[in-house]
């Protein structure tokens, strides 16, 4: 059930707002933070991540900080903080959750007064400087720490042990310093400390979702094109449906991707209908474009009858969730005219000096098929009923939409669409595609969408890459989840047409390691890559016809075999769930390489380490020497390791510095598991 608008008071008032006070132990540039505060921050159940504060004070006295983390029941946890930068007041605390929900976490800086006395009385005493003084000192403010701070009984009796040894006039000056300042005093009043001055930072919140929102492989496919044949007799096309793409599941099952997606699966309109390759006639038999949504059959909430009913619809979600697949329906939020809200709610449209509705533009591409909704006339109207139309898709087993163009709706529709579906499902994700601007891309990620489509297919070579990734995996993390695709049914880049197998392999690959989701078009196993004329897009173009690849001359004994990448892609998919590092985003690490055509990163999450050395240039095999940082890879200077390439299953001894060679007549990529002796 949809909730209502949200509702906006504009104040009139120019009264300038009191600044918020310093506090005693100022805590100032607190990150991660979005858009100061006003957005949460992101993350899933069990992503590391750093939060970082500028925390100091007047004088000499010691400083201290913490992250205090509230989790969803309204639980409240203190986690110490490290200073990592002295000269700079830099401290940093690492947040994990172990599940959903809406956290929160500020940063408290602190009077240390343990910290105070423990470094006046080293320096002091080893001076003889006020011995007695310093002692009892220390005593007073271990008894503070026992009296103020819970501790458990072991700890309480670690602090009452060395209080009695400072006070011991019989021990000497040395012992009982020593007895203040052991590990294990240390360890105590690390854990639990006696904190005074306490001032905290504005708290933040904190958006805990489940793994997919960060992690996936995603395959796309259009279901009528699954199945489809042409009918020789009749001398037309016969769509695949439902149950016939249901039969390409164990395939993509296999390959060892975690969604499939769907593009539109609804009714379309025969009003200005597309014909092959874009073209503004079609014939009697031309399915039309599934972005041109809406029939006399129905709208978005009805599913085209050339495919099948609800019934085939559930039981397309309930084979994929055998095979371990998650459906990604297609949402996109236009018509064709003859959608039935054309008739009931002309309203939701635009309308010209003419009287006629105005049809979708992207000067110079029209799109004759198509009338965009003008969410500005009815907004109550509309958000509920795609609310209602949502729900529908829901209540039929999906959990992930892939959004079509939300860079053209408002994104106040999407901040409440997106929150309202939460309240009840929280669990459903949300892809945003849009190649446009970059404020716009930002703004949907940071209002609710927990992925984006990125300009990863504009990125070839190896520094623009590095240069892109570093900033995703950095500056955006807090709140950009990116996907990446190196083709799309809209999208195929001069290089996926002009670089050969060795581009298509080594394009997955790469996607498949930067970042953890990416997906891949159905067609890409077979290096579909001849364009249109005059269009970054594939020629017969599968958005306005039909489609039979003919998988099974792919399959062993078929006329094709070997022909596929599909056992490369699978290898790919292998890698990535064996290895969790590869699972996140912010623990990428860029090395150096002598040739700029090759692209060296690493990512580590605990003891598992992967290094990818990749030659950038699909045209020409390359020779060069990469220079390993090992303290990224948990390794000490002047250590070797084995390195396994999970591709090849070869092993070579390697260590800061190392020889490779890649490119088409060896192979475009290492993907190295780094073991150690």
């Amino acid at each position: 059930m949809a909730r209502p608008l949200p509702t906006t008071k504009t104040s009139t008032s120019s009264k300038i707002p009191s600044a918020r006070p310093i506090g005693r132990i100022p805590v100032q540039d607190v990150a991660p933070s979005v858009d100061g505060g006003v957005l949460p921050t992101k993350s899933v159940v069990g992503e590391e991540f750093p939060v970082t504060a500028t925390v100091f004070r007047e004088g000499h006295d010691a400083v201290n900080a913490t992250v205090v983390v509230t989790d969803p029941d309204d639980v409240t946890t203190l986690l110490p903080m490290t200073l990592t930068n002295p000269g700079l007041d830099a401290w940093e605390g690492t947040l994990v959750a172990d599940r959903p929900g809406l956290w929160s976490y500020r940063v408290e800086g602190w009077s240390d007064p343990y910290g105070t006395w423990e470094h006046d009385a080293v320096i002091k005493i080893a001076a003889e400087v006020d011995v007695e003084l310093m002692l009892e000192e220390g005593a007073r403010v271990l008894e503070r720490a026992v009296a103020q701070v819970p501790h458990a009984d072991a700890d309480k009796a670690v602090l009452t042990d060395a209080i009695a040894t400072l006070r011991d006039k019989e021990q000497p000056p040395g012992t009982r310093l020593a007895a203040g300042t052991t590990g294990e005093v240390e360890r105590v009043m690390r854990q639990t400390p006696l904190r005074d001055f306490v001032s905290a930072s504005p708290t933040y919140a904190w958006l805990v979702e489940r793994d997919r929102a960060l992690y996936g492989a995603w395959y796309e496919l259009f279901p009528r094109s699954e199945g489809a044949r042409f009918d020789h007799e009749k001398g037309q096309w016969i769509s695949g449906t439902l149950r016939t793409a249901q039969d390409r599941l164990p395939a993509v099952a296999d390959m060892g991707f975690d969604v499939v997606y769907l593009t539109p699966i609804h009714p379309i309109g025969t009003t200005n209908r597309k014909g092959p390759n874009n073209t503004l006639t079609a014939g009697p038999h031309d399915p039309g474009s599934p972005y041109a949504i809406g029939s006399a059959d129905g709208g978005h909430d009805a599913i085209h009858p050339d495919l099948g009913t609800f019934e085939d619809f559930d039981a397309f979600v309930a084979r994929a969730g055998e095979l371990g697949l998650e459906v990604a329906l297609d949402l996109a939020l236009q018509c064709s005219p003859d959608h039935p809200w054309v008739a009931s709610h002309p309203e939701w449209f635009t309308t010209r000096a003419d009287g006629t509705i105005a049809y979708a533009e992207n000067p110079p591409k029209k799109y004759q098929d198509i009338y965009p909704v003008n969410f500005d006339n009815d907004p109550q109207g509309i958000y509920a009923e795609v609310r209602r139309v949502v729900q529908v898709w829901i209540d039929h087993g999906v959990k992930i939409f892939r959004v079509d163009n939300p860079h053209t709706k408002p994104l106040e529709f999407w901040q409440w669409l997106i929150e309202d579906v939460a309240r009840d499902h929280p669990d459903v994700v949300w892809l945003a595609e849009a190649f446009t601007r970059p404020a716009m891309m930002a703004t949907l990620a940071k209002i609710g969408f927990q992925q984006s489509y990125t300009y990863y297919a504009w990125r070839n070579g190896a520094a623009e890459l590095q240069e892109y990734v570093e900033q995703l995996a950095s500056q955006d993390a807090p709140y950009m989840r990116p996907s990446f695709w190196p083709t799309t049914h809209d999208i195929l880049t001069p290089y996926m047409q002009y670089g050969g197998p060795t581009a298509w392999k080594l394009r997955a690959a790469l996607a498949a390691t930067l970042v953890p989701t990416y997906g891949i078009y159905s067609g890409y196993e077979l290096v579909e890559h001849v364009a249109r004329p005059g269009a970054e897009e594939q020629i017969d173009n599968e958005k306005y016809e039909y489609k039979d690849r003919r998988w099974e001359l792919y399959q062993p004994g078929g006329e094709r075999e070997g022909q596929s990448l599909a056992p490369y892609l699978k290898q790919l998919n292998e890698i990535r769930r064996a290895h969790p590092a590869l699972h996140w985003l912010r623990n990428i690490t860029f090395h150096r390489v002598d040739d700029p055509a090759l692209l060296v990163f690493s990512k580590r999450r605990g003891d598992d380490v992967i290094v990818v050395v990749a030659n950038t240039d699909p045209h020409a095999t390359r020779e060069s020497t990469i220079h390993l940082d090992l303290a990224a890879l948990g390794l000490q200077p002047g250590d070797s390791f084995v390195a396994h390439d999970l591709l090849t299953d070869s092993t070579w001894q390697w260590g800061e510095h190392n020889y490779v060679r890649l490119g088409p007549d060896a192979q475009p990529v290492h993907i190295v598991e780094v073991r150690r002796f």
